[in-house]
């Protein structure tokens, strides 16, 4: 084997040298062929097939694969035709082709596969590899612009190359066209909502290759370029308003056009304004409380719909205007709860999504609530007698204190008139004994017994007494001290 593959290897010579001073393009291989050609290894040159087996064919007049020779019976050491040769892909300077593994190897083993072409008008196939590669697919690159080519590709052994599969049309480079695409923002997808004098900045992205041409319409007419200044990029086309006037609303369209083919997108602009205020108002009738209004919508609406009408109203004495109504859709309303006596004035504002008008429509004639003849009955008045004994809703509770530790005793009382309040100790008047404090204040009674010592312990009794009697309540305090033994009575 090392012997045919050293005799086949100036077989390939020329085709190599007609690759080099002709320029072939490049090729990228797969992840696979790079693999290999890393490893550094020795690639057995691509044979060429005997010329009594696949003659030069003769420069075609029209555009077709170049015609070989009938091959000879294939032997049993070189590999069959790769099957599925496909293109893949064809850009405005590369082209990738793609093809399957042949159906028998041969008995020596697949080396790799070379992949040839030949220009149209041409008779010879030069190589694109110049040595035989592991892969399925192949990119040449560097092609120009018109270049018209066939392919063929063939599988390798050591023994030689087996016949070739050959691509049945030519492969074309072309400049490749992208057809333009106009993306409109969401935002801008409805219609865009401005206000008078507020700026219009408009930026529409699109796409396309070459650079497309843009331009825009207002309505179906030309721009006033007065007014709107437009900036076109390579990738969007800005349209800017520096002060938006209501004249400026309708329909913009954006055309993108690229040999032939072309794309539009439309945008809606509506600018608006403040209404102005109802045409007229009046006062249809006045009875008891209330007050009937009518009125007529305004004549300028702001270039946009109304939201409604606020009404107010302003009492004649102080002047001042209170919201009754807002947002209030019909032309005609009644006003109620309106103080007896009082003259008032009633004004109506229009309102869209601007804000309220900058004045109102206002009635010319006051609306009087006169005094009805109404006689008041008066009745009378029965005084309730709140009078109440005194009695105690919260009682005293037991307490136990540490000496030298001030302590306080509560209880609540109720009664009407105001109950006279008296504590005891064990029977005993305390009032006016400076150990004591005694407290009252809304019914809460309350008893401070400064700074205790065991002499203090004993029970204790909160007395209210007032002209419809008396009441009391007792408790126990007990004053714990060291070593000390209180008795109590």
């Amino acid at each position: 084997l090392t012997e045919e593959a050293a005799s086949d290897a100036p077989a390939c010579g020329p085709l190599e040298t007609a690759s080099e001073s002709a320029g072939a393009p490049t090729t990228e291989p797969s992840g696979e062929a790079a693999a290999l050609e890393s490893t550094g290894e020795e690639q057995a040159p691509t044979p060429q097939e005997p010329a009594s087996q696949e003659p030069a064919p003769a420069a075609p007049a029209a555009p077709a694969a170049p015609v070989a020779a009938p091959p000879a019976p294939p032997s049993e050491d070189v590999p069959s035709a790769p099957l599925l040769l496909a293109l893949e892909d064809v850009s405005d300077s590369s082209v990738t082709v793609s093809w399957e593994p042949p159906e028998k190897l041969g008995r020596l083993g697949l080396q790799g596969y070379v992949l040839e072409l030949c220009r149209e008008g041409a008779s010879e196939w030069v190589p694109v590899n110049a040595r035989p590669l592991m892969v399925t697919q192949l990119t040449v690159r560097n092609l120009a612009l018109g270049d018209k080519f066939f392919l063929r590709v063939a599988a390798v052994s050591s023994a030689g190359a087996g016949p070739p599969a050959v691509l049945e049309q030519p492969v074309h480079v072309q400049k490749i066209i992208e057809a333009p695409k106009i993306r409109v923002p969401r935002h801008l997808r409805q219609t865009y909502i401005r206000q008078v004098g507020e700026p219009v900045n408009l930026q529409i992205p699109f796409q396309g290759s070459p650079r497309p041409q843009a331009s825009w319409t207002h309505n179906g007419h030309a721009l006033d370029s007065q007014r709107v200044n437009v900036r076109t990029g390579d990738q969007d086309s800005i349209l800017f308003i520096r002060s938006a006037q209501r004249s400026d609303s309708g329909c913009y369209e954006l055309t993108v056009c690229l040999e032939g083919l072309e794309a539009k997108a439309a945008i809606d602009i509506l600018v608006i304004e403040k209404p102005g205020p109802p045409s007229s108002i009046r006062l249809l009738d006045v009875w008891g409380c209330n007050a009937a209004l009518e009125w007529t919508p305004p004549q300028d609406t702001g270039n946009t719909e109304l939201l409604g009408y606020t009404v107010q109203k302003a009492d004649k004495k102080t002047g001042q205007w209170f919201t009754v109504l807002e947002r209030y859709h019909p032309t005609t309303c009644t006003i109620s709860d309106l103080i007896v006596g009082n003259a008032y004035s009633f004004r109506v504002f229009s309102e869209n999504q601007c804000g309220l008008s900058t004045s109102a429509a206002t009635t010319k004639e006051l609306a009087r609530i006169q005094k009805a003849d109404i006689a008041a009955k008066t009745k009378g008045f029965v005084e309730r007698d709140f009078s109440e004994a005194p009695s105690f809703t919260q009682p005293l509770a037991d307490h136990t204190s540490t000496p030298g530790y001030s302590t306080q005793l509560f209880c609540s009382v109720r009664a009407s008139p105001k109950p006279k309040i008296i504590w005891m100790k064990n029977k005993m008047n305390i009032q006016g004994d400076p150990k004591y404090r005694a407290l009252s204040e809304q019914g809460i009674c309350t008893l401070e017994i400064r700074k205790p010592s065991p002499f203090d312990s004993g029970v204790y009794t909160c007395k209210a007494v007032n002209v419809l009697g008396e009441a009391s309540v007792d408790c126990r305090l007990e004053v714990k001290g060291k070593g000390t033994r209180n008795v109590l009575p």
